[in-house]
């Protein structure tokens, strides 16, 4: 990995959410479990840790401005960042939760009418960036040929992951269901911008679900993520812009708008939309928050709320509180939005999705969530099996992740290296990159560019995987 390129998961992937710098005492185990405990088995199913081997650390001794004063402006594709940045997983990974609500993609294949398995996709795109929410860490950037999987027979899933592109950094992945009911594919690519107080990444990429037994396809690209106060101040994250699903076979689309906070931070987190049809008839109105929960209900009900609450608006007017904008340095702080925790649900509303709870040690785990605090757990004999590229066998990573920071820096350092001198033994050789398990093409549903699962991954020859750790 070239370090030009460190800070490319920085907010990677418009999926970064982030709140505000938690510092943590390494000398207690805040509850953190040992090294390789793991709990038993239960029902026949493999149980997952539910801890770190080590604590978060601080990381109020760094400086990000000194990095990134002279990058306004320009694409964040470029700037080494320390490894006190990161957290203790690869961007493919990070990719891999996404998957974390997938039981809302096997509840829309089980949907008998084309609206219901929509709400249910709808609500399954919004859950996707959800664990990003007080993410203040940024994934590893993957290494060329990197690769990931993960088999979850308690979920009904199985993924893959290759990082098939240096310059520019592409991820592809393709995650399949274990009862042939669903496949779901894409490449990211984000493009990255530092505006002086805030990082911006605008989304690139298809993301394909194809649920088989409709023989329906749906795509999206994902909304675009602003990281706050990157220079000082507390980091805060929002997500905004508009995210369309296509039902491709049926044309009805689902239109969800990701608001952007406001003035006061009255529409933080905020997201409503609605599903048309094909002559764009309003079928089902969504609204709830990407954070916390999703809710629909149908149109005539929404828009007679609506009213009423329109007519008695000039009774629930008051005086904005100014949570003012500090001055640090000379520089202006954006002001951190006071969160509304609940969401108000309009009466006769449907629950479409509700955000799993986190886990009570989480904020000493980089704010991960239950699923992702698995993500890295290599299991005895687990690494016989895997893919000599798979993230899980990264040194630097590991070493992170079990609190020796000067081992992690030491093998990042390597493993940098490492790629920079195969990539000029290429040049020299005048070779070009084979990526393994994904080729370039386009995508069947859209015709843009896109990269496209090859297959074979799971028939388990790796003989001409690269050696890239």
């Amino acid at each position: 990995m070239n370090g030009e390129e460190e800070f490319f998961d920085a907010v990677t992937e418009a999926n970064q959410r982030v709140t505000g710098v938690i510092r943590v005492d390494t000398s207690k185990s805040n509850g953190i479990g040992k090294v390789g405990e793991r709990p038993p088995q239960e029902n026949g199913l493999q149980k997952h840790r539910t801890s770190l081997p080590a604590p978060m650390f601080t990381r109020s001794d760094f400086s990000v401005w000194s990095i990134l004063k002279k990058c306004i402006g320009l694409e964040l594709s470029k700037i080494t960042m320390p490894i006190a940045f990161n957290e203790p997983l690869s961007f493919l990974q990070r990719i891999t939760e996404y998957m974390e609500h997938v039981y809302l993609i096997h509840k829309a294949s089980r949907q008998p009418q084309p609206l219901e398995r929509m709400q249910s996709v709808a609500a399954f795109a919004v859950s996707a960036v959800a664990s990003q929410w007080e993410r203040t860490g940024k994934p590893f950037n993957p290494l060329l040929g990197e690769t990931y999987e993960l088999i979850r027979e308690d979920l009904g899933f199985r993924f893959i992951s290759e990082q098939v592109s240096h310059h520019p950094p592409i991820s592809a992945f393709y995650s399949e269901g274990l009862s042939q009911d669903f496949l779901f594919h894409g490449s990211i690519y984000p493009k990255l911008k530092f505006w002086g107080k805030s990082v911006e990444a605008e989304p690139r990429g298809t993301i394909t679900l194809e649920l088989l037994k409709h023989d329906e396809a749906y795509t999206w690209t994902n909304p675009t993520c602003c990281v706050h106060n990157v220079i000082i101040g507390k980091l805060w994250i929002e997500q905004y812009g508009t995210v369309e699903i296509l039902n491709h076979r049926t044309g009805d689309k689902c239109v969800l708008h990701f608001k952007p906070c406001g003035l006061f931070g009255k529409e933080l987190h905020k997201v409503e939309g609605h599903i048309q049809d094909r002559n764009k008839k309003k079928l089902f109105m969504i609204y709830g928050k990407w954070t916390e929960c999703l809710w629909g209900i149908d149109p005539v009900a929404y828009e007679s709320f609506k009213k009423q609450e329109r007519r008695g608006d000039h009774l629930k007017k008051a005086k904005p509180t100014d949570n003012g904008s500090e001055k640090a340095d000379g520089d202006v702080v954006d002001a951190v939005p006071e969160v509304q925790e609940t969401v108000q649900v309009i009466p006769g509303s449907k629950l479409l999705w509700r955000v799993n709870t986190r886990p009570p040690n989480s904020a000493q785990m980089y704010n991960f969530t239950s699923f992702t605090v698995s993500l890295n757990e290599l299991e005895t004999g687990m690494e016989k099996i895997l893919a000599p590229t798979d993230c899980r066998l990264r040194p630097d990573i590991r070493g992170m992740e079990n609190g020796n920071m000067d081992l992690a820096s030491q093998e990042k350092e390597r493993l940098e290296e490492k790629q920079r001198e195969a990539r000029r033994e290429r040049a020299r050789e005048e070779a070009e990159w084979q990526t393994r398990w994904f080729h370039q093409g386009s995508n069947p549903y859209t015709g843009t560019p896109d990269w496209l699962y090859t297959g074979g991954y799971f028939e388990r020859d790796y003989s001409s995987c690269p050696d890239i750790y």
